[in-house]
């Protein structure tokens, strides 16, 4: 049986209903509120297609890449370049504690911990995608599969 309940703050109605379930939860439970809505589905369906075009139409290292590995390197990228950024303009770390560099528990290499798009805010996405058309321009990327995104997000 799932006890968990999530509340999206749309409307007075969730509002409503999430304080009522507050009046009946029992001494113990644990709330938590996220006060920066996450990405949207649109925003991550967008920066998937571009990931494919880079995927399809990049190098690095003289090899290519899946559109996983190039998400994994570009998030890597994104989050110097934002972290850098907010340095130069004495701004808060956008990622907080996210994202630390360890050794690998067998000595060979290292391994990323922390930095996944999945815990994006809506700004955090918008700006790894102007990050993707930014990176993308500059390294020669063809943009199909977002045309088509973009395309399909017109009609509807």
């Amino acid at each position: 049986m799932n006890n968990k309940r999530i509340f999206y703050f749309n409307h007075d109605t969730a509002r409503r209903n999430a304080k009522a379930q507050c009046d009946l939860a029992p001494d113990g439970c644990v709330v938590t509120f996220d006060l920066e809505p996450k990405k949207s589905t649109m925003q991550e369906k967008k920066y998937h297609a571009m990931l494919n075009d880079i995927s399809e139409s990049c190098v690095f290292m003289n090899q290519t890449w899946s559109a996983e590995d190039w998400k994994r390197l570009l998030i890597a990228a994104f989050v110097d370049v934002m972290r850098d950024n907010a340095k130069a303009e004495n701004k808060p770390d956008p990622f907080g504690d996210w994202g630390r560099v360890v050794p690998a528990l067998t000595g060979k290499g290292i391994v990323q911990l922390g930095v996944q798009s999945r815990n994006f805010t809506i700004p955090l996405a918008s700006a790894f995608i102007e990050y993707l058309y930014a990176w993308g321009g500059w390294n020669n990327a063809v943009w199909n599969e977002a045309k088509k995104f973009d395309e399909q997000v017109e009609v509807e």
